[in-house]
């Protein structure tokens, strides 16, 4: 008899100072679907769909690999949000034009995937990546 899972669902909450910008660049650029929107006398709140969510935890040192296979040097802080897109070139070239900048176009990684790093609205560091399956490195 499996158990259920303790928690449902993964939600990474961005504080965004132009909240505006950042639901333009999430919603209608990377194409996140809105689940919801809420707003009081204080503000607003949008939760957008982001496929299924994981939790990666790295050490420092693994996390300077990624960034160096990635970047060419250590840029991230300590949250990076990476999203698996079918075509990590066109979501990047698509995000860059939408005001995102881009620290590394799309590279192949040693684990056969074409990754990109974008500095992207709300100050999230987004790493878009493009499995390869069994594409040839």
């Amino acid at each position: 008899m499996s158990e259920e899972p303790a928690v449902r669902e993964l939600r990474l909450v961005v504080t965004a100072p132009d909240y505006d910008e950042a639901l333009r660049f999430y919603r209608d650029v990377l194409g996140l679907p809105e689940r919801a929107a809420f707003s009081s006398p204080d503000g607003r709140v949008t939760i957008l769909e982001a496929g299924r969510a994981t939790l990666e935890l790295t050490d420092p040192g693994h996390a300077a690999f990624i960034d160096d296979v990635e970047v060419g040097r250590r840029v991230a802080g300590p949250v990076r949000v990476a999203l698996q897109v079918d075509d990590a070139t066109a979501a990047t070239a698509r995000l860059s034009a939408a005001g995102a900048e881009v620290l590394a176009e799309p590279t192949r990684t040693p684990w056969n995937s074409l990754n990109s790093r974008l500095d992207a609205p709300g100050a999230l560091q987004l790493t878009l990546f493009e499995e390869l399956g069994d594409r040839a490195p």
